[in-house]
């Protein structure tokens, strides 16, 4: 009944009647606060720009903070034509399996190197087959940050380090195979869940971006962090294509231009909370650890072959080869 409850609220807001020519509905699950959301920052762009260049004739509404749902709800709301788009981050790899080898650990150097090759070829030949599967059609491409393993018994600076240790995970099989290779033991939760599983006992430690683990006040349960960036989280600004290649090719010009913009916004405030965060996270009493090179490779080194096996039995081989050579070609 819930879920009813929800997809009828969304079919309301997608068809309300609206002095505009066109209505665009956009759902996520950050706040609608863009000096703390990159979600946040990158739909209020997306609105500013779609409704000025349009004169007002394309009215977009933003309902943020999970209103309409949660990811997975979003995802469907939006296939099924109730919501115009959504922007998602991890959920999006359950409909588009491919996706998974963006998070192929230690995959992405830093986040220029990311940023050039979702926004090359290879970021292109991606939305393209996600597209055919799932019906959404990816405008940009923002971000959700590298992330990182805090716990609260030990500094981590090698593989060995984290022998035994509760690590909490998404319930996704590929976080669990990148935690068993590491010999942790990986214990897949839904997030809203953590504080009290660290608080209590139930993990030891969890894997989040800087932001996430500031906003979340995490530095009161954990006392140490790895910048160690094992996986680059993606966001994924999506539109049901129905709706997109309905439109003309003036409307679809401003909504690409706006997309393109938005993402990059979100890049950007994503960066600069990662970088306010860790300020934040020494002075509450983190101990910070950042790995050298060599000390980064010991993890490459032990978490790509057992992540590539698995993830080998769910998606052509190619993806994997095609991601890996994309990222050397940007990064020499």
């Amino acid at each position: 009944m819930k879920t009813i409850t929800k997809l009828t609220l969304a079919l309301s807001l997608a068809y309300a009647g609206s002095a505009a020519a066109l209505d665009i509905t956009i759902g996520h699950v950050d706040s609608q606060d863009w000096t703390i959301s990159k979600k946040g920052a990158a739909t209020q762009v997306f609105k500013n720009l779609v409704e000025a260049e349009s004169g007002g004739r394309i009215n977009v509404n933003i309902y943020p903070s999970g209103q309409l749902g949660g990811e997975t709800e979003l995802l469907q709301s939006t296939q099924e034509g109730m919501l115009t788009m959504t922007m998602v981050s991890g959920a999006y790899s359950k409909l588009c399996k491919e996706a998974n080898v963006l998070e192929i650990p230690y995959l992405f150097p830093s986040a220029p190197i990311a940023w050039e090759v979702l926004d090359g070829e290879f970021g292109q030949k991606l939305n393209d087959q996600c597209l055919k599967t799932t019906g959404l059609r990816n405008l940009a491409y923002g971000e959700t940050g590298f992330r990182h393993f805090t716990n609260s018994k030990r500094e981590i600076t090698t593989p060995q380090d984290l022998n035994g240790l509760k690590i909490r995970v998404m319930t996704t099989p590929l976080y669990v195979e990148m935690m068993k290779s590491l010999d942790a033991e990986p214990t897949p939760i839904a997030f809203p869940e953590v504080p009290a599983a660290l608080t209590t006992g139930v993990i030891d430690g969890q894997e989040n971006p800087v932001s996430v683990i500031n906003a979340n006040k995490f530095y009161e349960l954990q006392k140490y962090i790895t910048l160690d960036g094992h996986v680059y989280g993606t966001d994924f600004l999506l539109m049901n294509d129905d709706f997109y290649t309905s439109l003309n090719a003036e409307d679809r010009a401003i909504i690409d231009r706006a997309a393109k913009v938005a993402g990059t916004v979100g890049r950007a405030i994503q960066q600069v909370n990662s970088a306010e965060g860790l300020e934040v996270l020494a002075q509450k009493g983190m101990k910070i650890t950042s790995l050298t090179p060599e000390q980064q490779k010991q993890f490459r080194d032990k978490t790509q072959p057992a992540v590539i096996k698995w993830l080998s039995g769910t998606i052509d081989s190619k993806w994997i080869d095609d991601a890996l050579d994309a990222v050397e070609t940007a990064t020499n």
